[in-house]
């Protein structure tokens, strides 16, 4: 049995964490940080931690770098000081889509993440979504891998949507497309796209009858948002009643808001893996559901050494 349960956080979404803590009915953990003049993260432990059971809230959302090197540093310091287990935390895996060699001479560098968070401290690893499931095999500590569909599923049967399509972007997302099909009772669609360059793909057709439907495009991140305007241009030129996108991972860099904004997108769905509130400013049409409760439970079951198996369920 390890020792009493902790939560700290690092500067990247202080909120999730603040949400989970008041869920959980604890104080969240009291740490230093901050930056020297020529960038170095600082860090240091402000309470006891020796034989706790320590959870670091940090997903490596952008400026992914940075949150990832105060990640590493934070793992290093509760390892130094004593505490009994250390759990990383990461809502979002930044570095997930480098998870293949796919080119001559490139690097895996989803793999390397996950030895340097290893090699830092990390006794186990607790994230949501990944871009691809066998990251966790990335990894030689136990991987925690849950899944947002719950949260999501949960707000578009509110919505009441009728003659609703479920429409993959991708091959790739078959699945988790077909998972959200199935729940919801809707029909299903895939975008045939061919991907011309990083952050640049061409859309093909659309396998699947989208005519006077209502869709929802369902992907596990949105970057700059090419992939999902592409797709809304081709539903709409096959007759689609109106059309709306969710993801896990609301990432809307470069110039994905005005992307969004100037589309035929009726609402963009995400969750708070990542500090969504000056995106959700800057675009009305965007709507983040919280997963903290899903963390929470995962949290409380993994300090109590309870079955966390039921949480992974898409």
């Amino acid at each position: 049995m390890y020792g009493p349960l902790k939560v700290f956080t690092g500067r990247s979404h202080p909120a999730l964490a603040q949400e989970i803590c008041e869920l959980l009915e604890i104080a969240l953990g009291h740490v230093s940080l901050y930056s020297f003049s020529d960038g170095e993260n600082y860090v240091q432990i402000d309470e006891n931690v020796r034989g706790a059971d320590v959870f670091v809230i940090q997903p490596t959302a952008p400026p992914v770098n940075d949150n990832l090197m105060e990640l590493l540093i934070m793992l290093d310091a509760f390892k130094r000081s004593s505490a009994s287990r250390v759990t990383a935390v990461l809502p979002y895996y930044g570095y997930a889509r480098q998870d293949r060699k796919d080119k001559p001479r490139v690097p895996i560098t989803s793999k390397l993440v996950a030895d340097l968070i290893t090699a830092a401290g990390a006794d186990r690893v607790l994230t949501v979504d990944l871009h691809a499931a066998q990251i966790q095999g990335f990894f030689d500590i136990p991987v925690d891998h849950l899944f947002a569909a719950p949260v999501i599923i949960g707000y578009l049967k509110k919505m009441n949507l009728d003659d609703l399509t479920i429409v993959s972007p991708d091959a790739g997302g078959v699945e988790r497309a077909r998972a959200y099909a199935k729940r919801l009772g809707a029909s299903l669609a895939i975008i045939d796209k061919r991907r011309v360059d990083a952050n640049q793909t061409q859309v093909m057709h659309s396998i699947g009858d989208v005519r006077d439907r209502n869709v929802f495009i369902v992907d596990d991140i949105i970057d700059t948002g090419g992939t999902l305007i592409h797709s809304v241009e081709a539903l709409m030129e096959q007759g689609a009643r109106s059309i709306s996108a969710t993801c896990t991972h609301g990432v809307l860099s470069g110039p994905a808001v005005d992307r969004i904004n100037s589309s035929s997108l009726q609402q963009v769905i995400t969750t708070n893996s990542m500090p969504m509130a000056d995106k959700e400013q800057e675009c009305p049409k965007l709507r983040t559901l919280s997963i903290a409760e899903l963390l929470a439970e995962a949290i409380k079951r993994i300090h109590s050494e309870d079955s966390v198996s039921s949480l992974f369920e898409m």
